[in-house]
């Protein structure tokens, strides 16, 4: 029970991360927010592998770190860029349809053999896609905000299922500290390619939701590994979809969001389906909010 019950605050913490994301790319958009997490996530990464015994990783080591970085990078501007025009229930139940995009790819690119009835979850999930976007048309006054948003977030899905197969590759072949600091260095120095156009200074008053976010996404991160160290996925996973219950307490709390019963019947379908697939792949069967 401990490790459930720790993957679950940890699920809680990357939720309020989550929140507090939302209101910074509100704030200053989504390319300074990104930007500016990653280089304070690269400093705090970097005097955690500083402070162990470390090497520099090898060439092909360090191709993987930025290729995975790219697609990191991709999924972190498509997921809060739609977070911040759609509901937050809404684009958290949306992003759960990243394990059944995994699982696809794990048959095409590693000629894994998908079952049957997880074709069937997968079709599922698609329905509730499909649910959740057709509600959004009894909304005509953020009609176009959200199916933009929506598009955003299953594009981010579809790149962090690619990430899912990659981060596999990486754990083989680095430690985690490594791992998070290369990562966050990658996407920080990317990002900062477009820097004398698009970049501006933060205001001082969102220093501390910056930092604040940096130490709920590195906590939660941390705890969602300590727990999936120590007990089998089948265990897990369902606990990391309570992230739908605590989206539907922060919109309400933080941002006056009401849910409607086709994001409800949505998220519960795309939530079934994921559980059913993931007894094909557990290893797969993870939401977005732990490799990012």
């Amino acid at each position: 029970m401990i490790p459930v019950l720790v993957c679950a605050f940890g699920i809680f913490l990357l939720s309020g991360m989550d929140a507090a994301m939302k209101v910074l790319v509100i704030a200053v958009g989504v390319y300074n927010t990104v930007l500016w997490r990653s280089m304070l996530a690269t400093l705090v990464a970097g005097a955690g592998w500083l402070a162990g015994p470390r090497s520099l990783p090898a060439i092909s080591v360090l191709r993987l770190h930025a290729l995975r970085a790219m697609i990191v990078g991709i999924v972190l501007l498509c997921f809060f860029w739609g977070l911040a025009r759609l509901p937050l229930a809404e684009a958290i139940g949306l992003s759960f349809v990243a394990p059944l995009f995994a699982l696809l790819l794990a048959a095409l690119l590693l000629g894994e053999r998908i079952q049957r009835r997880a074709i069937w979850a997968s079709l599922a999930g698609i329905a509730g896609v499909a649910i959740i976007v057709a509600g959004q048309f009894g909304h005509a006054s953020y009609a176009r905000d959200a199916l933009l948003g929506t598009a955003a977030v299953l594009v981010s899905t579809v790149f962090y299922a690619y990430n899912l197969i990659l981060a596999r590759r990486q754990a083989l072949l680095a430690k985690p500290v490594e791992i998070m600091l290369f990562q966050n260095l990658c996407v920080a120095i990317m990002l900062g390619l477009a820097a004398p156009w698009l970049a501006i200074a933060l205001p001082v008053n969102l220093w501390l939701p910056l930092a604040g976010v940096t130490a709920l996404s590195l906590a939660g991160q941390f705890l969602m590994s300590w727990a999936y160290a120590r007990a089998e996925a089948q265990y897990l996973i369902p606990t990391e979809y309570s992230a739908f219950i605590w989206a539907i307490a922060l919109g309400w709390f933080f941002f006056d969001e009401a849910v409607t019963w086709t994001t409800l019947a949505g998220a519960g379908l795309i939530v079934a389906s994921c559980l059913i697939a993931a007894r094909s792949n557990p290893r797969l069967a993870e939401p977005i909010e732990v490799a990012v």
